[in-house]
Formats: C-alpha cells, sequence, structure tokens
C-alpha cells in the first residue's frame, strides 16, 4: 500500500496505516487533490493484505475543518450544475471507498471536527475523541442541506433519529460530551493520549481474524439494506464461508493447546 501520498500523510507500521490531513495551520480543510487522493487510497486499500486497519489521526489540535473554504467553496460558486455533480459525487465516494475497503478504521478526534470532517468521522467504525472535540454538520450554515455525503443515512443510523434531525437541521456542534453520550463517539481520552490509543485499538484489531474483520464490515453496511430473515441466511453463508479459513482451524487448535491463537489473516 503507499505511503508516499502527495495531499495527505500516511505511515504504514505493523499492520496500521495511519493517516492525516496536513494543513495544521487552517484546522486541516479538504482540498479537491485531498478528496480524490483520500478516494482513491481506501479504494487500493480493498486490494492490499499488508494493512490490517487504519487510524484516521488529527494534526496539529484538530481533526478536519471540512472543504476548504477558498479552494472548494469559492470555485463551487462558478460551477455549472454538471461540474457540481461531478463534485459531489467525488466526496460522495470518498465515503463509498471507505465503507467499501474492508479494513476497520478508527478516527481519532481532536479540536475541531467538521463539515465533511465529520463525515470522515461518520463513516468511519470506530471514533475516538478528546473532551476538547467539536463535531458539527454544518452544512446548512452555508447555504446548502443537511443531506451530504450520507449523512442523513448513516448518522441517523449511530446517534438516532431525532439527534441526527437537530444536528443536520441546525448545524450546531455537537460537544464531545454529547457525542460519547450519544453513541457517536466511541470512548474519550485525554489529547495527549488520543493517537496511542487509537493506534493501541488498531493494533488489538489487526491481531484479530482480518479476513474475519472484512467479512463483519462486508456485513455491517450490506444488511442496511436487508430484511431480518435475508439478514440472518447472510450472515449464515458469510460465517459458512469463514469457517474454511485457516485462522478458525488455528484458534481451534490454540483452544485445545490452552494457548492463545495468532491470526495470520487466511
Amino acid at each position: 500500500m503507499r505511503a508516499d501520498t502527495k495531499h495527505f500523510l500516511c505511515s504504514i507500521e505493523d499492520g496500521i496505516a495511519t493517516v492525516r490531513l496536513d494543513r495544521p495551520d487552517r484546522k486541516n480543510p479538504l482540498t479537491f487533490d485531498s478528496y480524490a487522493e483520500l478516494r482513491d487510497w481506501f479504494r487500493d486499500l480493498h486490494y492490499d493484505d499488508e494493512v490490517k486497519a487504519v487510524v484516521f489521526a488529527s494534526n496539529g489540535g484538530n481533526f478536519s475543518s471540512g472543504g476548504d473554504v477558498h479552494d472548494i467553496i469559492g470555485p463551487l460558486t462558478k460551477m455549472t450544475m454538471k461540474e457540481l455533480l461531478q463534485f459531489t459525487r467525488m466526496t460522495g465516494d470518498l465515503v463509498k471507498s471507505m465503507i467499501n475497503c474492508g479494513k476497520p478504521i478508527i478516527t481519532a478526534a481532536d479540536g475541531v471536527c467538521v463539515g465533511a470532517g465529520a463525515i470522515i468521522a461518520m463513516a468511519s467504525d470506530l471514533r475516538i475523541a478528546t473532551p476538547e472535540a467539536k463535531c458539527a454538520f454544518l452544512f446548512t450554515r452555508v447555504g446548502l442541506a443537511g443531506c451530504d455525503m450520507g449523512a442523513c443515512a448513516m448518522l441517523p443510523r449511530i446517534i438516532g433519529q431525532g439527534r441526527a434531525n437537530e444536528l443536520l437541521y441546525t448545524g450546531r456542534a455537537m460537544n464531545a460530551d454529547e457525542g460519547e453520550r450519544w453513541g457517536f463517539w466511541n470512548r474519550l481520552v485525554a489529547a495527549d493520549d488520543l493517537e496511542a490509543e487509537a493506534v493501541a485499538w488498531a493494533k488489538k484489531i489487526a491481531e484479530g481474524p482480518n479476513f474475519g474483520h472484512m467479512m463483519t464490515k462486508t456485513m455491517l453496511q450490506q444488511e442496511w439494506n436487508m430484511s431480518l430473515d435475508q439478514a440472518i441466511e447472510a450472515e449464515a453463508q458469510a460465517q459458512a464461508i469463514c469457517m474454511q479459513t485457516e485462522d478458525f482451524t488455528r484458534a481451534y487448535n490454540a483452544f485445545v493447546a490452552k494457548e492463545k491463537p495468532v491470526f495470520e489473516g487466511n
């Protein structure tokens, strides 16, 4: 997997990829280029066995301020409808590539986490934040609809319909305590411990059965659109596939030997 990215920072160590936006002086806004490169990077991740989990980290005390006002918002006001749709589809493709990358993604958010930054956190599998983190889906505050990059579909599933309605209609910031209480943040940790905690969580996941994690992530997304009967049947098929992996046999043999299983992802 490529770590020599141009429009965001990336490092890969022990099966953990740590990515972060790299404009801390402006609270890490996204640009046309960083959107596109992130989309392509997560798409390629689906076919990579080196990376077992991803940490989407903060930089300089902030996660992301969303789309850059000067580099994105300004140019959007001058685009044709066709160009605008190309852009909104591209941003939506980033979310789809994150969902379909087959690897668990952990957001580690400090400070500002708004707009498209809040969407990236929302599209992650697990979310850790500092008590100072402020998350806002502020699209209505810039004259747009709250339905951006899948927010109206995904956010209610995470925090509930009524709470999602409030955030998407008003664009107000959700403070860290609210976010944890509502289930958006899995946990809150001090800023000094944020990234280490996220990496530790990612390493623990990476030590597990990675084919099984891929299947878990796949089913979590696909079952949104299934009836209960369909979901149970789909899970039966998924689990039968996982039972053919060597990791399943390794776990059994380790249990019999009263040892901890060492998974290899196959």
